[in-house]
């Protein structure tokens, strides 16, 4: 909903709008020569491509009105121009557009795969909007560029529903991460295999209009370091650390020691926040880690539904890697790659800094998580024993089978006095379920013991209880972007009926409010026994 005042500055077409006209990636290294293949590019950052729109039907699928009217000013009615979603498509680039194609390298399941780099993405230039933000705006599915391995440069519409969904849900539930703006889909399709089955069919192709800060990432030194191509490397760094950590002095000599740690903590402060909200990436390889601690590149994510702790999203990570409660410690590794690629710049005292640096993060992590899951239980004070009470709630979630996300909003509905009537527990589907664990008795009077003990202080046990409540209510959200409603939404969206999908974005906006319609539809329900057996893949 637009804010009064806001009228005269959104733009309501894109002859209003334009990018500005010196992108700030125009001082690094771009590559013009369209022809080289990605095998021969070197010392260079970016690669001067444009897109290839879709054609065939162009229709909008989605649009997130909070991007529009808070990150490009953009009349939130310029949505319904066609416009707009050949802007999307591809075939409308507005004033300034300088697209370009990053490339970058990665560690993929722990083995150094070699140059990688966007092959069907294009950033299309920057905007500065009107709170002085810039912003990189990008199209995903947009064609082939010189990063491209063996596929189309195209996505699915599937993919890019998927990645809509959760940027924005995670946005919505305090979790940095890149956005997304809107998708299109079109008549054309696509071969692809979904499941890497040997059984390749046909789906439509799409393309999200997305946009970060920057979509550098650890894969983007990586490259660098790994080539010797070191100028370049530093000649990055230097401009990462002047365009987004200005509290870092370029003057420094201990600049890149002082960037890696301010994106270390950043990105471990991350997942903290992933681990608290139930969210599994699916594919944490070091080329979808941002340099600025967002989430990116959103595949085979998912939300834990019964909480267990090895829960896979995708199902082509047969060993578990990435299974959410690894996620730290894959973040830690990850971490370590990145120190490994700033290691060439520095002398030796540095490296021996950066070695006591790395030493302190596993500490640093475990002690954000156990912040973030002190939050969730309204807790409020650090307390010893504090971290046993969180292990045995998880452990007894994940013996019942309850609900990560249902199971601690469910906790700050009732008092922990009511919490003993099993009467009291018959409206809640996930906290009855878990009080059949034979340690729920023992473990709801060690919470109340906690509770009152924080309670004494306060001096008002009244006051105390409610602000608990309130606290519980504000970080434990009602909905997440289940996979079961997005798979629903899909399936309709597909047949080009965009309502559930729509409707699921906009429930999604506010994830800590209850929203009766969407109760009556069953977001927060138990799961229909077939969610269970969904499967996700990387292939998009």
């Amino acid at each position: 909903m637009k804010m009064e005042g806001e009228s005269n500055i959104l733009k309501k077409n894109l002859t209003e709008w334009r990018f500005s006209q010196y992108p700030k990636y125009i001082l690094l290294p771009i590559d013009e020569n369209h022809e080289q293949s990605r095998d021969v590019i070197k010392n260079v950052v970016f690669s001067e491509v444009p897109p290839r729109p879709l054609e065939h039907n162009i229709r909008l699928v989605c649009f997130s009105e909070d991007s529009l009217t808070h990150i490009l000013d953009m009349d939130p009615e310029i949505a319904n121009r066609e416009e707009f979603a050949e802007f999307i498509a591809g075939k409308k680039l507005p004033y300034g557009a300088l697209p370009v194609a990053h490339r970058y390298g990665g560690h993929q399941f722990g083995m150094w795969v070699g140059q990688l780099g966007d092959g069907r993405a294009h950033i299309l230039g920057e905007y500065v909007n009107r709170n002085g933000e810039r912003w990189q705006v990008q199209l995903k599915g947009s064609g082939q560029t010189p990063y491209s391995r063996v596929h189309d440069g195209r996505a699915v519409l599937r993919a890019c529903i998927r990645e809509m969904v959760a940027s924005e849900a995670c946005h919505a539930l305090g979790i940095p991460t890149t956005r997304s703006v809107g998708v299109v889909v079109s008549d054309e399709s696509v071969l692809r295999d979904e499941f890497y089955s040997g059984n390749p069919h046909r789906e439509r192709a799409a393309v999200l209009l997305r946009a970060a800060p920057s979509w550098f990432r650890f894969g983007s030194l990586e490259v660098l370091a790994r080539g010797g191509e070191l100028p370049v490397l530093s000649r990055l760094c230097d401009f990462v650390i002047k365009e987004h950590f200005p509290e870092i002095q370029l003057s420094d000599e201990n600049r890149f020691i002082r960037l890696f740690s301010e994106v270390a903590h950043r990105t471990l402060d991350l997942v903290a926040k992933w681990q608290g909200v139930g969210f599994t990436h699916g594919l944490l390889n070091t080329d979808n880690m941002s340099l600025l601690g967002l989430t990116m590149d959103f595949g085979p994510f998912g939300f834990v539904d019964s909480y267990d702790g090895g829960f896979v999203a995708n199902c082509s990570d047969g060993e578990g890697r990435y299974a959410h409660a690894k996620q730290p410690d894959i973040v830690l590794w990850n971490v370590g790659q990145l120190a490994a690629a700033l290691k060439p710049l520095l002398n030796s005292s540095q490296q021996v800094h950066m070695t006591h640096i790395l030493r302190t993060l596993d500490t640093y992590c475990k002690n954000k998580i156990l912040e973030i899951f002190r939050m969730k239980i309204g807790l409020k004070e650090e307390r010893w024993g504090d971290e046993q009470l969180v292990e045995k709630l998880l452990d007894m979630m994940q013996q019942t089978g309850a609900d990560f996300t249902v199971t601690f909003r469910q906790l700050a509905e009732l008092e922990p006095s009511e919490m003993v009537n099993e009467t009291n527990l018959d409206t809640k589907w996930s906290l009855k379920r878990l009080s059949s664990h034979s340690s729920w008795g023992c473990w709801l009077d060690q919470y109340r013991e906690r509770l009152d003990k924080e309670a004494a202080e306060a001096n008002s046990l009244g006051l105390f209880e409610d602000e608990r409540r309130r606290r519980m209510l504000s970080v434990n959200p009602v909905y997440v972007p289940r996979n079961w409603l997005m798979h629903e939404a899909i399936l309709d969206a597909d047949k080009n009926d965009f309502r559930k999908l729509r409707f699921l974005i906009d429930v999604l906006r506010r994830p800590f409010e209850v929203n009766a319609e969407a109760d009556k539809l069953g977001f927060s329900s138990q799961p229909p026994q077939w969610a269970y057996a969904l499967k996700i893949s990387c292939s998009s």
